[in-house]
């Protein structure tokens, strides 16, 4: 079986590390836009082949897989599927696991019809790690309901959403708004506590008005997440503000959210494990940004 990989980033890699040893004959190859750029090539040719993926020139390398994983940036999944619908044929099957919104998804779908490649919709649902590829996943498309039980025999944490594609990733846009939106909000308030001079008191306040979110984990978790995930998580929830836009609701908020993981991401911080200490470096690096 040949399975291709177009990027080859941190979804990418969690999928073909647990996936790989349950296929004994299975071939991985991969391409990535980082390969054509003479800052990153190195490092990530070598993510590859110490993996045992073969680094492809072009996306055309990818075109006789049976399976090609899409995992690219949020705004780069449009333009990933055109660069390999032409040289796609009958029996490959393109899964689109980025998290864009339906509309992006049901409009990759349309580009690949007619090729002879089937187009699967994944909607990864958790963080990759620790479980890879047997992170819960939803699935939608034509042939999703006959494709269910092979993902399930090779450990895929799999359920169905729908025939049509973008029904699964509705499910994860629309939950995205709650689960970014509660990291935002809690950085941006904490952030505000530190430089209001009463961090103290509205974290006592917080812990004693919800604490079933444990606020001894929580709030360095959130700090932790939007660091280090924040431009790919703000991708994300400017994907979910279309969405939200689409449904007639408002995606502002969404897009604030996007405006606060960037910002996150761009303080470069590295959480140490004690709050107070990364709330203040972070506040400071905000600050001196502006």
């Amino acid at each position: 079986m040949k399975i291709a990989f177009l990027g080859f980033g941190e979804a990418a890699r969690a999928f073909h590390d647990s996936l790989a040893p349950t296929l004994d004959d299975a071939e991985f190859r991969a391409y990535d836009l980082l390969l054509s750029r003479v800052e990153s090539a190195e490092e990530m040719r070598v993510a590859m082949t110490s993996r045992g993926v073969r680094p492809m020139d072009s996306a055309a390398g990818l075109a006789d897989a049976e399976w090609i994983f899409s995992a690219v940036t949020a705004d780069q999944s449009l333009k990933a599927a055109q660069s390999v619908a032409p040289h796609l044929g009958q029996g490959a099957l393109f899964i689109d696991i980025n998290s864009v919104s339906p509309g992006r998804k049901r409009e990759t779908a349309a580009l690949l019809d007619g090729t002879g490649a089937d187009y699967l919709d994944m909607a990864v649902m958790a963080p990759v790690h620790p479980k890879g590829h047997a992170t819960p996943i939803l699935l939608a498309g034509k042939t999703a309901t006959e494709l269910l039980e092979r993902f399930r025999g090779l450990g895929f944490n799999a359920d169905l959403a729908g025939e049509t594609p973008g029904s699964a990733t509705a499910i994860k846009m629309v939950r995205s708004v709650f689960v970014k939106g509660l990291e935002a909000i809690t950085v941006e308030a904490l952030l505000a506590a530190e430089a209001s001079g009463c961090f103290e008191e509205i974290f006592s306040s917080l812990s004693q008005s919800f604490p079933g979110l444990d606020w001894s984990r929580f709030p360095d978790y959130q700090f932790e997440r939007t660091t280090r995930h924040g431009r790919r998580r703000a991708a994300e929830m400017r994907e979910s503000g279309a969405t939200l836009d689409a449904l007639g609701l408002n995606g502002g908020i969404a897009r604030e959210t996007a405006a606060i993981q960037d910002a996150m991401a761009a303080s470069g911080v590295k959480p140490t494990g004690d709050l107070r200490d990364t709330v203040a470096r972070v506040l400071a690096a905000r600050r001196g940004a502006k």
